[in-house]
């Protein structure tokens, strides 16, 4: 279980996206940027969070601590903002927190080349999510203490949006990755993937984020659902993982260039 901790003080907006996130004080002391459930893009946001976030920890690919944080509307009243206010309203309960990282900046492929092995793994990873969301126009990686860490994993697992067609070889075009110019090496980490790490993965997520979703009779059977789906993903022919670029090919700003399929 993630650890719960209470807001205490709103900070600042992050206007970047549509969810609008904030920066919040907790109970513990701690700073933190917060995805509020009250978001348009709602509760699922924050389920794809937890499980992707937390599969990556497992999988020793960096990613900020997340806590589950439960805000009082009240907060709401001290902002002069009405759309924050109406945020925060809509967002009583139970919410995610993700560590702030301090002095983080955003990632610059023109500037640092990772290391093959990483860019490669990372490449195969958010294809095993389904993260249309890592391209050199919004890296969704931090650099902290010489480190790269992974964020916003929000848009991932979007076939929760439509479980009807949910399909665990769909393709994922890897061109347009941020790593996919640095991606020479096998990448693939099918073998660490088990029904336990996914089972511990998705009993991170609140119960009451994914009571009540269509075709479900229960939070255990969404549970299942994902676990079953990201298994066959990660265990299938992996035929899913593709490219359109050609080798020494590049693109423009951060450069797409080949990847060489690592399954």
């Amino acid at each position: 279980m993630l650890e719960w901790v209470a807001a205490t003080r709103y900070v600042t907006p992050l206007r970047e996206g549509g969810s609008l996130p904030g920066v919040v004080e907790g109970s513990d002391l701690g700073t933190y940027v917060v995805k509020f459930r009250g978001a348009g893009q709602g509760r699922r946001v924050l389920v794809a969070e937890i499980i992707c976030a937390e599969l990556a920890r497992r999988l020793e690919l960096r990613t900020p601590e997340l806590k589950v944080i439960e805000l009082d509307p009240q907060i709401a009243v001290r902002e002069p903002d009405y759309e924050i206010q109406e945020l925060l309203k809509a967002s009583e309960g139970l919410n995610l927190a993700v560590d702030f990282l301090p002095g983080a900046l955003g990632f610059e492929p023109l500037t640092w080349e990772p290391d093959p092995l990483f860019a490669s793994q990372l490449v195969w990873f958010d294809g095993l999510i389904h993260n249309v969301d890592r391209s050199w126009r919004n890296p969704n990686l931090l650099v902290w203490h010489n480190d790269v860490w992974l964020i916003d994993h929000g848009a991932a697992l979007w076939f929760h949006h439509n479980w009807k067609n949910a399909d665990p070889q769909r393709p994922f075009d890897a061109s347009d990755h941020v790593m996919a110019p640095f991606a020479t090496e096998n990448g693939s980490m099918a073998a660490r993937i088990t029904r336990h790490l996914l089972d511990e993965v998705t009993a991170l997520v609140p119960d009451e984020w994914l009571d009540g979703e269509p075709g479900f009779e229960s939070a255990q059977a969404v549970r299942q659902a994902y676990v079953d789906h990201l298994l066959e993903r990660a265990h299938g022919p992996q035929n899913w993982l593709q490219t359109t670029a050609k080798p020494g090919e590049h693109h423009g700003p951060g450069s797409i260039g080949a990847f060489h399929k690592g399954s």
